[in-house]
């Protein structure tokens, strides 16, 4: 059986690795080194999604200066190197889902606002054998984070695909936005960081509760 789509992008935290426990402990890592007050796993939810410096700047107190995030920042990145695998795993199925779409031609790839290099070695130890391009955060080389398009298009070219016959999956008000900009169709799934509510209401309309589900779309 033929795939729906020849090619699909996909997020990764909260919709192909449930990565929030790892970052939970990273960020309060990050802010127990810079004497903050913690947070909670709901509160770190609700911050993930735009990068990890945005992450660290919701998460820190109101009034923090630009040198403190700074220094958090510096503190989360270096403990998340060395912890990222901790608890991440795929979500229950998507490794099934992934391989029911390889075996049936379909080509995959993986953007996230998270680390180019926490990115990649989560890819390579997760899904090698299905998905060899992932791109993460590289502002340096002028490619902006989600929810700009650029590192849909950057996927795509190392893909060497021009983008027909492409979805976006994601599990976020970035994706549906990040899918917009890049002019793409999207499938928000439900087993990730944001509920069904909040995903109607930033313009979802394509929803799936298994990853299964994404197969016949």
């Amino acid at each position: 059986m033929k795939t729906p789509y020849d090619i699909y992008i996909f997020d990764l935290d909260g919709t192909l690795l449930n990565t929030l426990t790892d970052l939970h402990a990273a960020c309060n890592h990050a802010l127990q080194e810079c004497d903050m007050p913690l947070r909670t796993l709901d509160e770190v939810r609700r911050f993930v999604g735009n990068g990890v410096r945005k992450l660290m700047e919701r998460a820190v107190p109101e009034g923090t200066n630009k040198e403190q995030v700074e220094q958090a920042l510096i503190c989360f990145r270096r403990y998340y190197l060395h912890h990222s695998l901790d608890t991440t795993r795929p979500y229950d199925g998507v490794c099934d889902l992934l391989d029911r779409l390889h075996r049936n031609g379909a080509r995959m790839a993986i953007v996230s606002n998270k680390l180019h290099d926490a990115t990649t070695n989560l890819c390579n130890r997760f899904f090698g054998k299905w998905i060899d391009v992932a791109v993460g955060e590289q502002e340096d080389r002028g490619i902006r984070k989600k929810p700009a398009p650029d590192m849909v298009k950057e996927a795509l070219r190392l893909l060497h695909a021009e983008g027909k016959r492409t979805v976006y999956v994601g599990d976020s008000d970035v994706d549906l936005m990040t899918a917009e900009n890049a002019g793409l169709p999207c499938i928000s799934v439900l087993w990730g960081f944001r509920d069904r509510d909040f995903l109607l209401a930033h313009g979802a309309t394509t929803l799936v509760e298994k990853p299964e589900e994404i197969f016949p779309i």
